[in-house]
């Protein structure tokens, strides 16, 4: 006598390690979204700008502890998405209608099957409503934060699917490929059908995640034999055919749900992070200009009314020292004075290689051409000053790449890095700029 006692063993087992395994990526997961929630080095001003993520955060961090996995039906208008939701309840709770585009916001429903209490099924948007953009990006987003995609298609891919198929495929979720309407095509037709959407998504969708469906119920024609011999033709109704996906669907949850929800998770706290490390640096770059903008001008004002030799401009760096020490503040990379002097060296040495005192004469010589609106006390002076604004300018310019790059000047050394910049700034107008800044203030002084 036989028994299957073995094999049901292991096939627990199996479940148990599939379980730990996922237990141990949720635990994961929840911690990282949790430290993201909590981490109060996030600036105010980041916090406000990013409110509505940092919602989606806390929506992403209850839905782990409450075990959910979210799938949502994905496609264009008509292929039947709300239909094929409904099949799998075993209910009508989505709304269906023969006219297009009659999902117009995203429903959502727990799938009260027995064993899957922690299971949503997620009606969107199609794809390709017209005047649906707003739509069409809320599919996205939506498919962006769900753990297990259906993209819904009617026959065969069309380019419009495939780019949308493109996009949602780099979220790295799963997906399956559902070929609805199914009965209205032979066996023969399938086959092919099966072979072309395979072919066109190699390489994004596993074989075994192509799945044909029938959503809806509909009639087939009946040849019946009376009593008398007489052929008579009749109707039967055949319900919604499903079973196919159910079962993929239940094989993936059952394997790897819990793992499923930690990766979706992972992958939002990666994304999220990233847009938080932007905001900051936007904040930081904001912060960094208006203040490499003022030292400019005080440096500038300063030389303007006490001259100093031309050689020494790019010298005079007790300001630009005293910036830099501010600067490495904004990016969250302290210098002490010694530090900041040390690199402010660095930058001049650099910049008196590449541009040159010569330079710095000629332009002076050129900037006391430009009129002066009858301050005649600086004439002389404001083209020195223009120059001081200029060198602090750059000085500016350069450290916040050196601690944008995390007090680092990459492969190719300080000197690529001033050169780039050099490069990048229009030098006539900056000083054109810093006379104006200049003259205005002293103006304003007088």
């Amino acid at each position: 006598m036989t028994t299957n006692y073995g094999k049901a063993d292991t096939h627990s087992q199996t479940k148990n390690k599939f379980q730990d395994i996922g237990d141990s990526h949720l635990s994961i997961a929840k911690e990282s979204l949790q430290e993201l929630l909590n981490d109060q080095r996030v600036p105010t001003k980041v916090r406000e700008a990013l409110a509505q993520d940092y919602t989606q955060l806390e929506a992403m961090l209850d839905k782990l502890e409450h075990g959910h996995i979210h799938i949502a039906a994905v496609g264009r208008v008509s292929v039947g998405k709300s239909s094929l939701l409904n099949a799998l309840l075993g209910k009508e709770q989505f709304n269906v209608s023969p006219l297009h585009g009659e999902t117009r916001q995203i429903d959502m429903t727990n799938w009260d099957q027995a064993d899957s209490g922690g299971i949503f099924l997620i009606d969107t948007p199609g794809l390709n409503e017209v005047d649906g953009e707003n739509r069409e990006q809320m599919t996205k987003d939506l498919a962006a934060r769900s753990d297990l995609i259906l993209f819904v298609i009617d026959s065969d891919l069309t380019n419009s699917e495939k780019q949308a198929l493109l996009t949602i495929s780099q979220q790295n979720r799963p997906i399956i490929i559902v070929i609805n309407k199914s009965d209205r095509f032979s066996n023969d037709e399938q086959a092919l059908l099966r072979a072309s959407v395979q072919k066109l998504t190699s390489g994004i969708i596993s074989a075994n995640n192509v799945i044909f469906t029938c959503a809806r119920s509909r009639e087939q024609a009946v040849i019946m034999i009376d009593n008398d011999g007489n052929e008579i033709e009749t109707s039967r109704e055949l319900a919604p055919d499903v079973n196919n996906l159910k079962i993929r669907l239940w094989e993936i949850l059952e394997e790897e749900g819990k793992t499923l929800a930690a990766l979706n998770a992972g992958l939002f706290a990666g994304n999220f992070s990233d847009q938080i490390s932007k905001h900051i640096l936007e904040v930081r770059q904001n912060l960094a200009n208006k203040l490499v903008r003022t030292y400019s001008v005080s440096k500038g004002i300063a030389v303007a009314v006490n001259p100093v030799p031309v050689a020494d401009l790019f010298a005079a760096a007790v300001l630009d020292i005293t910036m830099v020490v501010h600067l490495s503040r904004v990016y969250g990379l302290p210098l002490t004075k010694n530090e900041a002097s040390s690199l402010v060296k660095v930058i001049c040495a650099q910049m008196l290689a590449l541009i040159g005192t010569v330079w710095a004469v000629h332009l002076i010589s050129s900037s006391l051409k430009i009129g002066t609106g009858g301050i005649s006390t600086v004439v002389t002076a404001g083209g020195q000053g223009a120059i001081a604004y200029y060198s602090t300018y750059v000085v500016g310019q350069v450290a916040k790449r050196y601690f944008a790059a995390g007090k680092s000047w990459g492969a190719l050394g300080p000197k690529q890095v001033v050169a780039e910049i050099l490069e990048d700034i229009d030098r006539e107008s900056i000083i054109r700029d810093a006379k104006q800044d200049i003259l205005s203030r002293l103006r304003q002084t007088d």
